[in-house]
């Protein structure tokens, strides 16, 4: 695991001014346009992957503003490190967001169980770990983001899988509903604790990963059929998912636990 320094939060009239966050996944799509997002709204954020390189780009445009940590959710020793970049330099955790996982599409005949680890190892187990020790960070606190007397706040991300079934996600849906249970259960657990942990369930979004299939077979076609499955008949843009992140976040929601917000135009809705 490697790591890199930066600075302080800016944008001090930002909804999230003063606050120290974490972001995993953080390098593309969804967990870029979050840890983007957080810094313009004030936050001085830890942004983690696997991909260090991505993670490079992103800090060389907000510099800042953005801490740098490059390892796997799905080991301990990295995700406790995450954690720690943000407690060991900034005294608190304020705000963690669980965005890292894999995204297969494969129907269980097509899968092996060497694929369902890797996407249970990252997408669940990696989950567990960012949450237990940020958890572990804010319970001390008794004072963060969570509203008066507050410890902190949780935002997952699950995804329209992690609350419906769907043809070809066999592995993938699974993992997400992990996300969707997770959320529910810990936000149960500690909310007399100040601690809130919702999720957010995004429809098909345009991430790197998603404009990939149209280069694969089959992809188009499943792409075009997707979007009509939304009722806006069209995708989601990931500032669109990072904008439900940042409400959920923010002091906004202070009352709001255990809550799984579809941003998925309409798809969970019919």
């Amino acid at each position: 695991m490697t790591e890199t320094k930066a600075s302080t939060p800016g944008a001090p009239g930002g909804r999230l001014a003063g606050k120290f966050c974490v972001v995993t996944g953080a390098a593309h799509g969804i967990g870029r346009a979050v840890a983007e997002l957080f810094a313009r709204e004030g936050a001085a954020v830890v942004a983690t992957d696997v991909d260090g390189d991505g993670l490079r780009r992103l800090a060389e445009r907000l510099p800042r503003a953005v801490t740098t940590v490059t390892g796997d959710v799905a080991r301990d020793a990295d995700a406790r490190r995450m954690i720690d970049a943000a407690v060991d330099r900034h005294g608190r955790l304020d705000v963690l967001v669980a965005n890292a996982g894999v995204l297969p599409l494969s129907e269980i005949t097509e899968a092996d169980a060497e694929e369902w680890d890797r996407v249970m190892a990252v997408d669940g187990r990696g989950m567990f770990l960012t949450c237990k020790y940020a958890i572990e960070a804010m319970a001390p606190a008794g004072g963060g983001t969570g509203g008066a007397g507050g410890g902190g706040a949780i935002v997952c991300v699950s995804s329209i899988s992690g609350v419906a079934g769907q043809r070809g996600q066999a592995v993938y849906g699974p993992a997400k509903f992990v996300a969707s249970g997770l959320t529910k259960h810990l936000a149960v657990e500690w909310a007399d604790r100040g601690i809130r942990v919702n999720a957010v369930a995004p429809g098909t979004i345009t991430t790197e990963r998603v404009a990939r299939l149209r280069d694969e077979p089959g992809g188009p076609e499943y792409l075009a059929a997707i979007e009509q499955r939304h009722p806006m008949r069209r995708l989601g843009a990931p500032a669109e998912v990072a904008a439900a992140v940042l409400f959920l976040a923010s002091d906004e929601a202070s009352f709001i636990t255990g809550a799984v917000l579809p941003v998925d135009g309409g798809y969970l809705a019919q």
